[in-house]
């Protein structure tokens, strides 16, 4: 497999896992209302690390556009992978090894800005005092893992873009596709597929030059080459 492929496959592999982690449960939140009492509520990757989504996005496309672009192209697009990738892991490392989350970001997003009363779909009023948050590990180090597989499949599509096939102008391709249909006409003159293929490139199915198979040569034929030798062996003394 060439490593521009491999590259490719890897940028959609850490942008799956990272959009499967944004599902999950980040952060356990434990409130305290005067008026509901005490509760407990989630908040998933995707609320907390807004940037989780458009890393997956971005290294999505990535993943597309090693495939489809030319090497100078996969190289830049490798390069931006990386950093994309690298810059999405730091914010995610954050949360593991950054101290306890900010209490009153999580009750922005888990509330709404109504000072007397929750809206539908809020699961905190603005009031509540947070008492306590966890972190849940297991759906972070998911994020972290695939921010990393994002990482190396940029890294190699940058170090390794590959080489690029032949770039054919639209004059080379009309001249090999006019030979390839020739060849076939040759071949199989009776067949209806090659004549319509025929009729399509402009060549003239009973003109014998425009079907006459390219990679036979007149001049090389045996058997005229026979009746000039035997001509020579019998020239009257």
């Amino acid at each position: 497999m060439k490593k521009s492929v491999l590259a490719s496959l890897m940028l959609a592999g850490g942008a799956v896992v990272l959009w499967v982690s944004s599902r999950l449960a980040w952060l356990t939140v434990t409130a305290d209302d005067d008026k509901a009492g005490t509760k407990t509520v989630t908040i998933h990757g995707a609320s907390w690390s807004t940037e989780l989504i458009a890393a997956a996005i971005m290294l999505a496309a990535a993943a597309i556009a090693g495939l489809i672009l030319r090497k100078a192209g996969r190289r830049i697009v490798g390069g931006l992978a990386a950093v994309v990738a690298a810059a999405g892991g730091w914010f995610i490392l954050q949360v593991l090894v950054g101290g306890t989350p900010d209490a009153q970001r999580a009750l922005a997003i888990l509330s709404t800005n109504n000072t007397t009363s929750a809206t539908k779909g809020a699961q905190l009023t603005s009031w509540a005092q947070i008492t306590a948050i966890d972190v849940n590990t297991p759906p972070v180090v998911l994020a972290l893992i695939g921010a990393a597989i994002g990482l190396v499949g940029g890294i190699i599509l940058a170090a390794y873009p590959g080489v690029d096939g032949p770039k054919r102008t639209q004059y080379e391709r009309k001249q090999r596709r006019t030979a390839h249909i020739a060849a076939e006409l040759a071949a199989e003159p009776d067949s209806g597929r090659v004549l319509w293929d025929a009729i399509d490139a402009d060549i003239d199915p009973t003109d014998d030059a425009a079907t006459a198979d390219p990679n036979n040569d007149p001049g090389d034929d045996p058997t005229d080459e026979s009746a000039n030798k035997s001509q020579m062996h019998h020239k009257p003394q």
